[in-house]
């Protein structure tokens, strides 16, 4: 499956913003939003106003690249929330926010989206008991997401626990390490997304 190979650094730097797709390393001085605050690239300092396309354009990429996908999954992503009842912003953001590789790493489970993707296409994780290893995975509410008893000595696994300790989830989440597991205790709302996202924005974009 095609993905993103190059340097997520230069998506920050591209977008403006800290993405966080390095995990704690965007909290720190080594950060290339810290170094280098404007976009990469031969005329990356140079001034440019966008225009109202670019402005959305560069909304969709944003969250296109927070959340790791490629055009085609995060336009299918937007068909799904137009087709359903509600305001489709809102319902873009939930099912981004519903995948697996999302949830681990909301959890804490996973420093990075990236991160966690790798932890469950190893398999690291259940759902309901059954092995799960497609990070596209949408949970629902009430679902149970589990450490893979099987996995339980491997370094990712000790790290992730080790992670989670002293970390406040979204209050959508639980997560017990006793028993290692979450739970999915409500559906994301739009106050649960951190980010700054204008949503509407991406709406128009495929409106045109």
């Amino acid at each position: 499956m095609a993905r993103y190979r190059g340097s997520v650094c230069r998506l920050c730097r591209r977008e403006g913003i800290k993405l966080y797709l390095k995990g704690s390393r965007c909290e720190t001085a080594k950060c290339a939003i810290e170094k280098r605050a404007y976009p990469p690239g031969q005329h990356g300092q140079g001034r440019k106003k966008f225009s109202e396309y670019g402005v959305q354009l560069r909304e969709k990429q944003k969250v296109k690249r927070i959340y790791g996908l490629l055009e085609k999954q995060f336009r299918n992503y937007f068909h799904a929330a137009d087709k359903k009842k509600g305001v489709t912003g809102e319902n873009l953001l939930q099912n981004l926010e519903l995948r697996m590789d999302n949830v681990v790493f909301r959890m804490g489970l996973a420093p990075s989206r990236s991160a966690a993707r790798q932890l469950v296409r190893h398999r690291h994780f259940t759902v309901n008991g059954k092995k799960m290893d497609i990070p596209s995975y949408i949970v629902g509410q009430g679902d149970t997401i589990s450490l893979n008893p099987n996995k339980l000595k491997k370094a990712p696994v000790i790290n992730a626990i080790e992670s989670i300790q002293g970390k406040t989830l979204p209050d959508w989440l639980s997560f017990d390490s006793d028993s290692k597991q979450g739970i999915v205790q409500a559906l994301p709302t739009r106050e649960h997304v951190t980010m700054p996202i204008e949503e509407q924005l991406i709406v128009e974009l495929y409106s045109r």
